[in-house]
């Protein structure tokens, strides 16, 4: 396990990122030009070495609720590497999925969130309809603006 000196100097190796002391001696590293609304890549980085890493690129069952994981026990080259695959997820503007021309016929699509919460986006007289329980929540004019919408309320498709 690295020490606290250890991570810092390797935190502080990366120029995009700017500490910012917090409570009880710890730090959190901000990177400022993320296109994302996350900001802190490192999040309380203690002197007892322990800390989090924002890792939005790994699988949501990979990490905390918050997008974080645990850094106590890495390595040099994992603290590395997984410092670069967070500054570089949240430098790029996630990618819009544009519909194949199967998806095109369909007519409705099940869409799973947060907390396992499903919504059905459906196509129904030239709108793109967004349910809740069968309660109709929104309605878009095109299956781009309605993708976009689900994508920004931490929606997928199923």
């Amino acid at each position: 396990m690295l020490t606290f000196e250890e991570k810092l100097a390797i935190i502080e190796s990366f120029p995009e990122l700017h500490k910012k002391a917090v409570s009880l001696g710890r730090y959190n590293f901000h990177f400022e030009e993320s296109v994302h609304d996350k900001k802190i890549v490192v999040h309380h980085l203690h002197p007892n070495g322990n800390g989090f890493v924002y890792a939005g690129h790994l699988p949501k069952k990979a990490t905390d609720p918050k997008g974080m994981v645990n850094i106590r026990e890495y390595d040099a080259d994992a603290l590395r590497k997984i410092i670069r695959d967070s500054i570089d997820y949240l430098s790029r503007k996630p990618e819009p999925a544009s519909r194949t021309e199967e998806e095109k016929g369909m007519d409705q699509e099940v869409w799973v969130g947060p907390h396992n919460q499903t919504l059905l986006l459906a196509n129904e007289d030239e709108l793109w309809n967004v349910y809740a329980n069968g309660n109709l929540e929104e309605a878009f004019e095109s299956y781009k603006e309605a993708e976009r919408y689900l994508r920004e309320e931490g929606f997928q498709p199923k």
